[in-house]
């Protein structure tokens, strides 16, 4: 069995290598056909444009491997079972269970390259390409501001700012407003706030404090109000980073300060964050549905079952896109919305295992 497993393990490794270049190849001639001009028009160089297609690599591997894992295993059982090498096998007395053993090995090499890939690879590699087609898109280079933002603080509070400048860690047109159940209680507004790191808290300038009791307001003003906030730079400069960009670690922080600091909408975020761990197990999934599928010799060979296994394996990517819709949009629960096209496919690829045995 050993020797079994190595030869097929072997020829399943080379498979995978053909069709995720194949695969990494046929992507970046689709992107480059779509591209080409903007790189021209904007007058990148050779190798700003290879550096480009460089880093989309991690990304497209981490889409493609699903299939590549799928068809790769098509190949070989097909081939097996073309030559009557797996009848040969089959009649030894090895089970479909044990048959499956050395590419659910493979598959677990891919997950585990797919997580460091999903984890932190691709997310650095991500981060490159939005700079270069920020480039593209003829964007100035001037620090990012967020304009008119609201933010539910702790304490029954609603932080208002109307511009941030990340490189300075300042606000301006800051106002504060404090309840009291659905009463306002306290509302201070100030030109602008600083961070001051070294005590954690915020530096409100020429602030005017009204407290309200009843009927009655009273106004006070001071030149420096210190106010301690949930809310940091690094939260508030992360505001317009994409989840795509951000390791699983940066991106597990990102949500837990965003969910403290009381910011809505976090939907889509969640559901990328679920889905770097949920997407690389994919590869070992769907070759449940591809080793079985090809056990057995069926009319019309090899050809329409590599046509058929490349239908199921665009059709989960197909669902895998629409469910994580579904969850951007609140309407399934975000893990559930990353893990559901892996549950469906583990379900039909158990039944189509259980169907080769019989």
């Amino acid at each position: 069995m050993k020797i079994l497993n190595r030869y097929i393990f072997g020829q399943f490794a080379k498979a995978f290598i053909f069709t995720s270049l194949a695969f990494v190849s046929l992507f970046i001639i689709i992107n480059m056909v779509e591209k080409l001009d903007d790189f021209l028009d904007r007058h990148l160089s050779l190798l700003e444009i290879a550096r480009y297609y460089l880093l989309s690599v991690p990304s497209t591997l981490l889409i493609t491997s699903p299939i590549g894992a799928l068809l790769a295993s098509i190949l070989v059982a097909g081939r097996l079972s073309a030559s009557s090498e797996l009848p040969a096998i089959r009649s030894a007395g090895v089970s479909m269970r044990q048959l499956l053993i050395p590419f659910v090995a493979g598959g677990v090499i891919i997950c585990c390259l797919n997580l460091f890939n999903a984890c932190w690879l691709s997310p650095e590699a991500f981060t490159g390409i939005n700079a270069i087609e920020q480039q593209l898109k003829n964007k100035s280079e001037l620090p990012q501001k967020i304009e008119t933002l609201h933010i539910l603080e702790s304490g029954n509070r609603i932080v208002s700012l109307k511009d941030f400048d990340v490189a300075r860690l300042n606000a301006s047109g800051v106002s504060v407003e404090e309840f009291s159940g659905s009463h306002l209680s306290m509302r201070t507004d100030a030109d602008s706030m600083h961070y001051d790191a070294a005590i954690g808290e915020w530096i409100m300038r020429n602030a005017s404090i009204r407290l309200f009791t009843g009927n009655n307001e009273q106004l006070k003003t001071a030149a420096q109000e210190r106010i301690k906030l949930s809310l940091t730079p690094q939260s508030l400069g992360e505001l317009n980073l994409q989840p795509d960009e951000m390791n699983i670690i940066r991106h597990y922080n990102y949500l837990a300060e965003k969910e403290k600091a009381g910011f809505s909408g976090l939907e889509r975020s969640m559901v990328k964050l679920h889905s770097k761990i949920a997407l690389p197990f994919a590869s070992i999934i769907i070759m449940l549905i591809g080793v079985p599928l090809t056990a057995k010799k069926k009319r019309g060979g090899l050809a329409s079952e590599i046509s058929i296994t490349l239908f199921i394996g665009f059709l989960f990517l197909a669902l895998q896109k629409t469910i994580a819709i579904a969850g951007y949009q609140g309407i399934i629960n975000p893990m559930l919305a990353a893990w559901l096209p892996n549950i469906l496919f583990l379900a039909i690829g158990y039944t189509i295992y259980k169907t080769a045995i019989d």
